[in-house]
């Protein structure tokens, strides 16, 4: 079976990949809902901080495992996901005494690229971190940048040694990887909507329809300009309509695998969102506070919609409440701080909330009115559910369970919901990174500048800064003008 083609391929009677991704993410969530229990059962999987010395990188995510150390716990989470994929590697029918040893140089440069990513000059972005790492300047990359390492060190593997890439091809598995990972962030993004309900109603509500009105205008602007201007067929438009519209990342992904697109074309959507998300946090925050510092809910809001990935996003809220509040107390006004950062998280995430509604609207618009028959027929209901990707409805599993169980159990309970989330979340970043190298260890330069990544980038930055960034503006003031921070008694 060819690693970057649809699971459907698979042979007959055999389970394929995307029903496994369902199966591998719900079989996650599930375990770390455990912990409500008081049994933590994956609190050993392996978390890397941003660092300076290399002894703090790693770390349990949980502190009942604090014994295991950095080094045991990588050492678990590498066991854990060898038992994990090699079980579901033997209902695809995979061969395991290739896939076992080719997966562990996977997952270790995989994890090595993510570690360096991390790295406090390539991952800081608040001047007080600059300070607390004791370093003078970073790229600003937030440890997202761990992606583009990973892309980067697959792409090395895949055009300076090619027989290594064929040796690992029977563990690179992008689209088993990012599935398994989008099932699970529906749960992830669950906590956090229901983390955010107790922010003022009128916030929540003017969050709610400031997003629906960009991203209606951002994806139908984006996927235009692609198509008619620079000559994208649907493939590549759709992915780069999402990531610029919604999240970035987890959007092209999610909204590729939809439409069945090639791994390769949401990936590099994403690295160029991830790229440009630096260059839009050098630039925003500053810019907010030189003209926007009378109207802070306006610049909060303003990140939300303009900065392209959620860490980049939040990344940006920050700096840019630092600086106005700074301003603000300069002149003689104290804002209570966190409401600026809460309103740029809040649109952020209900952005992000998008991802399956819009990823489910597209698998039905091309299996029933764009790739269908030869023949003009439309797709009857059995083959739309045949070719419709399954793990949209593992991710609205997730994300429904998780949210009906936030919302009806004690605030105790509550408490300990996010902690537990957070583990398979872990385990959703790690399957992100394994995304990245497998995606190039499957590319080669020649391919990649054939498939017109000089042209992605053109229609990027038209559309980010020719209209993409301004329309945010202008929404986020229509919906946040007027609104103030409360005051500090």
């Amino acid at each position: 079976m060819n690693s970057s083609a649809s699971g459907g391929e698979v042979g007959a009677g055999r389970l394929d990949e995307d029903w496994l991704a369902v199966w591998l993410g719900l079989l996650l969530f599930a375990l770390s809902l455990v912990r409500l229990s008081g049994l933590d059962l994956l609190g050993w999987v392996v978390n890397t901080s941003v660092w300076v010395d290399p002894a703090a990188a790693l770390a349990p995510v949980s502190k009942d495992y604090a014994g295991l150390g950095g080094l045991g716990a990588l050492l678990a989470t590498y066991l854990g996901l060898v038992v994990l994929l090699g079980a579901g590697g033997m209902a695809l029918g995979l061969r395991l005494r290739r896939f076992v040893p080719a997966f562990t140089v996977v997952f270790a440069i995989s994890y090595g690229c993510w570690i360096v990513g991390s790295h406090a000059r390539l991952a800081v972005v608040a001047p007080a971190d600059l300070e607390k790492f004791g370093i003078g300047w970073s790229f600003k990359l937030t440890n997202e940048g761990g992606f583009i390492v990973a892309l980067l060190a697959g792409l090395v593997v895949a055009n300076l040694f090619p027989r290594f890439a064929e040796w690992l091809h029977e563990a690179i598995r992008p689209e088993l990887y990012i599935k398994t990972a989008i099932v699970v962030l529906g749960a992830f993004l669950a906590v956090t909507v229901v983390g955010k309900l107790a922010l003022a109603g009128s916030l929540m509500l003017r969050g709610v329809a400031a997003i629906i009105e960009a991203y209606l205008i951002y994806w139908a602007v984006v996927y235009y300009v692609a198509r008619r201007w620079f000559g994208f067929n649907r493939e590549w438009a759709v992915p780069l309509a999402s990531g610029i519209s919604i999240c970035g990342v987890s959007a092209a992904i999610a909204t590729g695998a939809a439409i069945r697109a090639r791994p390769v074309v949401p990936v590099l959507v994403s690295s160029l969102v991830v790229i440009f998300a630096v260059v839009e946090l050098l630039i925003l925050p500053f810019v907010a506070q030189y003209f926007l510092s009378g109207e802070p809910m306006v610049a909060a809001a303003w990140m939300g919609l303009a900065v392209k990935t959620d860490g980049g996003a939040v990344a940006a809220g920050g700096i840019t409440e630092a600086l106005i509040l700074s301003k603000a107390a300069a002149e003689g006004i104290h804002y209570e701080p966190g409401w600026l950062l809460g309103t740029t998280t809040t649109v952020k995430v209900f952005i992000d909330v998008f991802i399956g509604v819009w990823a489910f609207v597209l698998a039905y618009i091309w299996t029933n009115h764009i790739n269908v028959a030869e023949n003009g027929e439309r797709a009857k209901a059995r083959e739309i559910w045949q070719r419709f990707p399954k793990f949209i409805l593992g991710f609205v599993a997730t994300f429904a369970i998780c949210f009906l169980i936030a919302i009806s159990v004690t605030p105790a309970v509550r408490a300990e919901l996010t902690p537990a989330i957070a583990e398979a979340n872990t385990f959703r970043v790690i399957f992100f990174v394994l995304t990245f190298f497998s995606i190039g260890a499957l590319s080669n330069f020649r391919k990649l500048w054939q498939d017109g990544f000089a042209k992605l980038a053109a229609v990027y930055i038209l559309c980010l800064f020719g209209f993409v960034i301004w329309v945010g503006l202008v929404i986020s003031w229509l919906f946040f003008s007027g609104v103030r921070p409360p005051i500090v008694a």
